[in-house]
């Protein structure tokens, strides 16, 4: 009788345990896309504007120049944004072997963002090491239809090879072209 009380209140304080915990604030996400035949994978943790509107990518804002590698931005959340790829690609006017790479944005020109990608994988946050470069690219801003509330990878096969990577978040959608060689 003992081990029974034992056991339902482990049970018991197991269940409210878990039903204390939060969904995270940056939840993981991925993108996939088979653009000429081949798989390309952009993995994320998707942070939220949850009420910064208008303060993500203004001076005073989340993204900005207090922190160490401004005006360079992880572009996701908590571990690196990885982009895997299964083919040699061009990203804008970027040759990039197939491989797996981190994704950086420099946002130093908030009209015209830079897509960075970076030879080194694995970090943890903004562990951004510029010598790791495999290059950069120029991204095209748009202002999106409405403002985008969970940062969003997209992935666009335009067919003939050719396709298109998008970033969406608040007030901006970046995007650059890619063909699969």
């Amino acid at each position: 009788m003992k081990r029974l009380f034992i056991c339902t209140g482990l049970l018991l304080g197991a269940v409210s345990l878990f039903a204390q915990q939060k969904p995270p604030a940056s939840p993981p996400a991925k993108e996939s896309a088979t653009i000429g035949g081949k798989q390309i994978t952009i993995t994320y943790s998707s942070p939220r504007v949850n009420g910064r509107a208008g303060h993500i990518f203004t001076p005073d804002g989340l993204i900005h120049s207090k922190e160490k590698h401004y005006p360079v931005w992880r572009a996701g959340a908590n571990s690196a944004t990885t982009l895997h790829t299964d083919a040699d690609l061009t990203i804008g006017d970027l040759n990039v072997p197939a491989g797996t790479y981190t994704l950086f944005v420099d946002i130093s020109d908030p009209s015209a963002w830079q897509l960075i990608v970076n030879k080194q994988t694995g970090e943890w946050g903004l562990a951004y090491d510029a010598s790791q470069d495999l290059g950069k690219t120029r991204m095209t801003n748009t202002a999106p239809s409405s403002p985008v509330e969970d940062l969003k990878y997209t992935l666009t096969d335009d067919g003939g090879g050719k396709g298109s990577l998008t970033l969406a978040w608040e007030n901006v959608s970046a995007s650059v072209p890619i063909e699969v060689h």
